[in-house]
């Protein structure tokens, strides 16, 4: 499922991957297209939420000091 490869220049932020592939799932998902919602009322509803428990978990390692040796969780 990721689109997201380890070459791409575009964005050196941490958990860059993880961010582009939550937008693109909360754009292209029918809540949004179909029915005209906007994509934080789809996130109320559950659409997309393994990618937002990624983006979120990867978050929340840059925060935790373990992080410095095991690495930032997600892709």
């Amino acid at each position: 499922m990721p689109k997201y490869y380890e070459g791409k220049e575009d964005d050196k932020r941490a958990c860059a991957g993880v961010r582009e592939d939550f937008r693109d799932c909360l754009l292209n998902c029918a809540c949004v297209i179909k029915e005209g919602k906007s994509p934080k009322q789809c996130l109320k509803e559950g659409n997309c939420r393994g990618l937002q428990v990624t983006f979120f978990e990867c978050k929340r390692s840059m925060l935790d000091n373990r992080a410095r040796f095991r690495g930032r969780k997600g892709y």
